[in-house]
């Protein structure tokens, strides 16, 4: 066999295996021979095998691990997939066994080897187009509805002018963020760009390309110089890559409105330089073995370690982008971890050639410059017979050491992860030690065993309370829901056997007290909603002061022990966290530091969404957002909400790292006389230089006739306007003043503020600015042939309008209240005037920081003139006022509600209650105009009610103690929270509110019979009549707290926790 012909059969071999690859990605298939044979049977056609599997729709046979432990020959698979699947581009390690499908296979091979020859289009850029073109009809519709951004740009051409530094964006040519993503990532790894811009093709080939592979590659080599150049220098704010992307859908044969794989593409466009390079290096080096740039900064090769029923080998393996799973991991390490062990591995580290066991291990040998992860976030449920996106959360450093995964470090690594597999197995048996004293118990409800201990304690400690009916009624307190409820910290008199009340018996309001002097105070309080047995507190009926001794002792000395038990437990187990930390962090691992470069990020669904890049600057030393035409200035933080996932659709879908002890891949350029950095132009080589100076002059060129032309405008404009005001001085009558908006601002030319300066919207306006692009996004979609910002303006106005009202006409639970989330959702719950909506949306769509979109931003320009023309007389403002003014109060009273709640769970009762009154008051406020202008007033009020119950008990408790601070505390808080409070309950006479107020009393009432010091008597007179009788005290209430600003999203998502926390409140508001 030929070189020439074993280098054919390599990459025969390479396509076959990307399709198995590819098949069995998309079907969720992992039986090796099933996918074999669904690829025979449809003749390497990978839609209709997809088909063949999804309709069979047979249970997948566990895979044999003969099949699922082979490996690849060296140099077979770029594209190789190592993640958690093994690699099925198989060796047979066992024996010659050669079958009737191994035949059929090779035949196949070898048909697509010389298929290959004779086009240069290879089997799988076929089988790419016909699962496109077969996928186009179904996904049409849906990718219309998302994302189908297609800028149509500005007239004023100083709106696209690049400031001064500013990168260059790329224009959206119809769902192509997948490309402005992939190659703003590659343009700003100034290796690569430089890389491009200076390549040039094969002079051998300059006149007529061998064959069409050359002849595709090379035109698009041109036009990604061209596009790169004109990132360089250009004078425009963003370039059109339409002459790129057009020979890519070419070579795709997908229609225009077909979104690309981001991964897919990546693959293609490597694949095409490299074919690209390698033609150029091949002339260049005539008789030596030639380098390829695109190799050598983007591939690497790892050690295939395995055993297969005692059999070693051991094979090295060429990779690109390194697949990882993210189902089931919760960071990127982990995701490595399991994607460089495959099984069970242990046989690998002995000697023993007759184990049974098999797995193998993969150990990097050479990591390329440009680390590129591909995070497999797509699923197929075969259920349902269509991709899913997998949206869990998956953390990634900004600094990643690779050293743990080097075959150089493989037998320190395998004794580390020996010792981190030690170590979780004594962890998870530490944790469940630990987890029997927190949750103790043998039924549904378990507890703190040392709260158990402590509960145990403090009933042993109770005294027994005697319920005679005539001590009750000789000595103490009022006939009522508390009688005889003796505090033992108050009482000196011994206490008798208990005793209860005879069935049947009850006090009755005429069995007054023999102390008459207390007549009047019992008078109001001789209701009793308790039964006259039931005891205050649990206490033991029988226990010698010997038993409460000796069980006190025990319980205190095991709750001590237990205590400390768990101390060392919790101690223990951090310890072994920090170790398993700091397991890789000795200077000997952390020689391989690679730093984090770029992120692209897909929000959506499987089969539509958006794309865009987080890349990191190390010159500004801060993360750029590019998206499309926007390039704006981004933070960690703001990567890290957008890329981890687990917070709303969006997601990493693509890693790129970088070598950090290699400064060549985004160092700059000097020139070699000056010394001074190139910029601009002036990294560019000739023949680029002058296409992008050709390309500013006509930028120049629009500038200077649009100036030419808006200055012959504004003249005309001032001709007309004296004309119009000599016509009016000649006329006797008084004439209207015109309500013509006077002329724009854009027919100047504009000193917009600097393009990376520009502040960044708040959390409120830019969660309003993304429903207002996503309402004009879905408008053009519709309204097609509506081109016109008027028209758009109406449609998209409509759309939101449809959106708004759907959300008002939900009947939803109050943790989903939607009228937190837009104020024209409240209106019309609330029955707003039609000119309040249409000025309230014209408002939202003259927002001028809506976008850096020349789309929205025509669209804001035109909502400003309408909101110019509209009359005085046609929009009462005062009442417009009004409207917005209620709706910052119900935003203000449902904070007020929230952070009340919130305290009030977490046990705050003296926080929580000026929160929940003042919530209770404004919403009574907002009621007042309708029904659906606040919140729940029974809800609020039981809360309220609740809060005020809970602070009288623990006051009550403060004064049972006996300790005068105790005392004082307790009575401070009835004096300063309490008292105040009651007029509250009573004004509206509720009777819920009344029980809870005649309970409080009641409480404090039950104390004047007990035996007590006489300064606790003294300061009971003193505090009973401010209880009893509101109007001698009222004190003032204190100021409203002031309270935080939160976003419309925080509020939202704060709100609906709290409210879906709260249990159902009982019937009798309690």
């Amino acid at each position: 066999m030929t070189v020439e012909q074993n280098v054919l059969q390599q990459h025969s071999q390479k396509h076959q295996q990307t399709l198995l690859n590819q098949l069995r990605e998309v079907t969720g298939t992992t039986d090796v021979q099933l996918l074999q044979q669904a690829l025979q049977v449809s003749n390497g056609d990978l839609a209709e095998a997809v088909a063949f599997l999804t309709e069979k729709n047979a249970k997948v046979p566990q895979q044999d691990e003969a099949t699922y432990y082979q490996t690849t020959q060296v140099g077979n698979d770029r594209y190789i997939s190592v993640g958690s699947q093994a690699d099925t581009n198989v060796i047979d390690l066992t024996g010659d066994d050669k079958d009737d499908l191994q035949r059929a296979i090779a035949l196949s091979l070898e048909e697509s080897s010389r298929a290959f020859r004779e086009t240069g289009i290879t089997d799988e850029e076929q089988a790419i187009s016909r699962v496109l073109e077969a996928s186009i009809a179904e996904n049409k519709a849906s990718l219309k509805r998302t994302h189908t951004e297609v800028w149509s740009d500005s007239p004023n051409p100083h709106d696209r002018k690049r400031m001064e530094n500013c990168p260059v964006g790329l224009k959206n040519v119809g769902n192509t963020c997948w490309f402005s993503a992939v190659i703003q990532s590659l343009f700003n790894l100034l290796e690569f760009q430089r890389l491009v811009l200076y390549y040039s093709p094969p002079a051998r080939v300059q006149d007529l390309p061998r064959n069409q592979k050359e002849h595709r590659n090379l035109p698009f080599m041109q036009e990604l110089r061209n596009l790169f150049s004109l990132m360089v220098g250009s004078k425009r704010k963003y370039v059109d890559p339409s002459r790129a992307v057009e020979i890519l859908k070419d070579a795709f044969k997908s229609s225009e409105s077909q979104q690309q794989d981001v991964s897919e593409f990546t693959h293609k466009l490597l694949d095409w330089l490299e074919d690209a390079f390698q033609m150029k290096a091949e002339e260049d080096r005539e008789g030596e073995k030639p380098k390829n740039p695109m190799v050598e900064l983007f591939y690497g090769r790892f050690q295939a370690v395995g055993v297969l029923e005692g059999k070693k080998f051991e094979n090295t393996e060429m990779f690109g982008q390194y697949p990882l799973q993210v189902n089931g991991f919760k960071d990127l390490h982990e995701c490595l971890e399991a994607a460089m062990i495959e099984g069970e591995i242990e046989s690998l580290h002995s000697s023993a050639e007759n184990s049974a066991k098999s797995g193998q291990e993969h150990w990097f040998t050479e990591l390329p410059p440009v680390l590129t992860f591909e995070l497999s976030r797509f699923e197929f449920n075969q259920a349902l017979g269509r991709p899913e996106k997998i949206h869990n959360k998956l953390e990634f450093p900004s600094m990643l050491y690779m050293d743990r995964y080097m075959d150089r470090n493989r037998e320190i690594t395998r004794i580390k992860r020996e010792e981190i597999r030690r170590l979780k197995e004594q962890l998870t048996l530490l944790q469940q030690r630990l987890e029997r004293y927190l949750s103790y118990g043998s039924g549904p409800k378990r507890f703190p065993l040392a709260d158990v201990l402590q509960y145990a304690m403090e009933f042993a400690s109770s005294k027994p309370v005697c319920t005679s009916p005539l001590e009750d009624i000789d000595t103490s307190a009022p006939p009522g829901g508390t009688t005889g409820q003796l505090l033992p910290a108050l009482s000196t008199a011994e206490q008798g056997p208990s005793c209860t009340l005879p069935e049947g018996l009850s006090p009755a309001p005429t069995q007054a007290p023999s102390t008459q002097q207390r007549v009047p105070i019992h008078k109001p309080f001789t209701q009793s909603r308790l039964p006259p047995d039931l005891p205050m507190h649990p206490a033991p009926r029988h226990i010698t002061e010997e038993e409460l001794r000796v069980l006190e002792g025990c319980l205190h000395r095991w709750r001590s022990e237990v205590e400390n038990d768990t101390h060392d437990l919790q101690g223990s187990i951090s310890r072994i966290h920090r170790t398993i930390e700091l397991m890789y962090s000795d200077k000997s691992m952390m020689q391989v530091p690679f730093r984090l470069h770029a992120v692209l990020v897909h929000e959506g669904q499987a089969n539509a969404g958006h794309y865009w890049a987080y890349i990191y600057d190390p010159h500004q030393q801060r993360w750029m957002k590019y998206n499309d035409i926007s390039v704006t200035k981004s933070s960690w933080e703001e990567l890290v909400r957008d890329s981890f996932g687990g917070y709303r659709n969006a997601s990493a879908y693509c890693l790129m790292y970088i070598n950090d002890k290699k400064p060549f891949l985004i160092e700059e350029e000097f020139d070699k006389e000056t010394g001074q950095m190139l910029s601009g132009l002036d990294k560019l080589p000739s023949d680029l230089k002058a296409y992008v100076k050709e390309d500013n002059g006509l930028f120049d060129k629009e500038i200077e006739e649009w100036d030419t032309l808006q200055a012959r405008k504004a003249q005309q404009e001032k001709l007309a306007l004296v004309a119009a005001t000599a016509a009016a001085e000649t006329t006797t009558s008084p004439q209207p003043m015109s309500t013509e908006p006077s002329p724009p601002d854009s027919w100047g030319p504009q000193q917009d503020p600097e393009y990376m300066e520009q502040p960044s919207p708040t959390d409120d306006s830019k969660h309003l600015q993304e429903d207002t692009e996503r309402a004009i996004s879905k408008a053009a979609a519709e309204k097609q042939e509506e081109r016109s910002p008027e028209g758009l303006l109406t449609a998209a106005i409509k759309v939101e309008y449809t959106r708004l009202l759907r959300f008002a006409q939900e009947d939803t639970a109050p943790e989903n209240d939607y009228r937190l989330q837009h104020v024209i959702v409240y209106f019309i719950h609330n029955q707003a005037p039609k000119k309040i909506l249409e000025r309230t949306l014209l408002m939202q769509f003259a927002d001028r920081n809506l976008s850096f979109d020349e789309r929205c931003k025509s669209i804001m320009k035109v909502a400003r003139a309408k909101l110019d023309l509209v009359k005085p007389e046609e929009v009462n403002m005062e009442e417009y006022e009004m409207w917005h003014q209620d709706y910052r109060n119900f935003r203000e009273t449902t904070i007020f509600l929230m952070i009340g709640l919130e305290l009030f769970q977490k046990k705050c009762f003296v926080e929580a209650l000026m929160y929940l009154i003042y919530s209770y008051q404004y919403n009574r406020e907002l009621l007042v105009k309708g029904l659906y202008r606040g919140h729940n007033d029974e809800l609020i009020g039981h809360y309220r009610r609740e809060c005020l119950l809970k602070l009288n008990e623990n006051a009550a408790g403060m004064f049972e103690s006996g300790e005068e601070p105790e005392v004082c505390n307790g009575l401070s808080i009835m004096n300063e929270l309490v008292v105040p409070c009651i007029p509250l309950l009573l004004v509206h006479d509720t009777e819920k509110d009344l029980l809870a107020v005649e309970d409080m009393r009641n409480r404090w009432c039950s104390y004047l019979g007990q035996e007590m010091e006489p300064n606790l008597q003294e300061k009971l007179t003193d505090f009973l009549p401010k209880l009893l009788d509101c109007s001698t005290e009222i004190k003032s209430f204190h100021d409203p707290p002031k309270l935080p600003t939160y976003s419309t999203l925080e509020l939202v998502e704060r709100y609906g926790r709290v409210m879906a926390s709260l249990s159902r409140v009982p019937a009798d508001g309690r």
